[in-house]
């Protein structure tokens, strides 16, 4: 994708006020931004990450984070890699189609059997090709992060098969993959950000949306929609992103402190994950959402409806050729 900034207001602050990589008395300082809040698993997983860098440099390495969207939304984070006035960011997979087709793979419905399968094609070859696929676009990434399956929540009524989302506008991430899939079955995606949404589900911009159990609780969406249908739709990653402008500037040395503390980082934000998705499950419960788990018979009514988009890739090489070499991973 081309580049081109958005016109969001402080952006020349930022330019001038924060560097991405500097060097102050021999310690190079990487700033590390993202949209979601200290107590979510990606965000303990980067403390981590931030603890191992500095331990395996000596303290030459350091990685500041700004968490909850302190320096600008997903998009505008990317912009500022683009350009090297920021050093990292997480963003969605799905963010990243426009940059680098491969990504999309990872965005298909009911793309992976299983997490033990999921993980392994993130943790394989597959996954480190798509790591290194943003680079034409200044964006390179260093790992994959868990973020659970993706399921609808609702307002007014529940989803328990496709039938159910007939007429109805559903928020979707700025994903082509996630847009297709919600027309598919049968409602109307209404890409916006995501640090909107809550306000939009309020004022009934949108009857509901799709996300996995932790992010439906940290951001109170619980709180305008009861129902929570557990159909496990996708499961699309999160990835951790680097400036290629920063990481060009990094030595070798330290491009290895920093790789090793990504890949590390990973198990133990799967870790998280987990924990994190039970609390939230069980907290939404707790707070009077009807959460409705589908049985595989369920789901299939949902991935039957979706099976066209595996067949609208063949003309597009790239992305057909992964969905077989992932499907073919056992």
């Amino acid at each position: 994708m081309k580049l081109k900034l958005s016109p969001f207001n402080y952006i020349l602050i930022l330019l001038f006020f924060f560097t991405s990589c500097g060097k102050e008395n021999d310690v190079r300082v990487i700033k590390l931004a993202h949209v979601l809040n200290p107590q979510h698993s990606v965000h303990r997983a980067m403390l981590f990450m931030a603890d191992r860098v500095a331990e395996k440099s000596n303290g030459k390495l350091k990685l500041e984070i700004y968490h909850s969207g302190q320096l600008g939304s997903e998009s505008q984070c990317l912009e500022l890699l683009q350009i090297g006035s920021l050093g990292i960011t997480k963003v969605s997979t799905a963010s990243m189609e426009g940059f680098a087709p491969s990504y999309k793979v990872l965005g298909l419905p009911y793309i992976f059997r299983s997490k033990e399968h999921m993980y392994k094609v993130e943790d394989g070859p597959i996954g480190k090709r798509i790591l290194k696929d943003g680079e034409k676009a200044w964006l390179r990434g260093l790992c994959f992060f868990d973020a659970g399956s993706r399921s609808f929540y609702t307002k007014d009524k529940p989803i328990e098969a496709p039938k159910d989302l007939d007429g109805m506008k559903i928020r979707v991430m700025k994903s082509i993959t996630a847009s297709k899939m919600v027309s598919e079955l049968g409602a109307s995606p209404m890409p916006l950000p995501f640090g909107e949404l809550y306000t939009a589900l309020q004022q009934g911009v949108v009857d509901g949306a799709e996300n996995n159990p932790p992010s439906f609780y940290l951001t109170k969406h619980y709180e305008v929609c009861k129902y929570y249908t557990l159909n496990e739709h996708t499961s699309v990653p999160d990835v951790l992103v680097i400036s290629t402008i920063i990481w060009d500037r990094l030595s070798e040395q330290e491009k290895q402190w920093l790789q090793e503390a990504a890949n590390e980082s990973v198990p133990v934000q799967r870790e998280y994950w987990a924990e994190s998705e039970a609390e939230a499950l069980a907290a939404v419960k707790a707070a009077g959402v009807e959460v409705k788990q589908l049985t595989e018979e369920e789901k299939a009514t949902f991935s039957d409806k979706v099976s066209v988009m595996y067949e609208d890739y063949k003309q597009d090489t790239l992305v057909y050729n992964l969905i077989q070499k992932i499907q073919a991973v056992e």
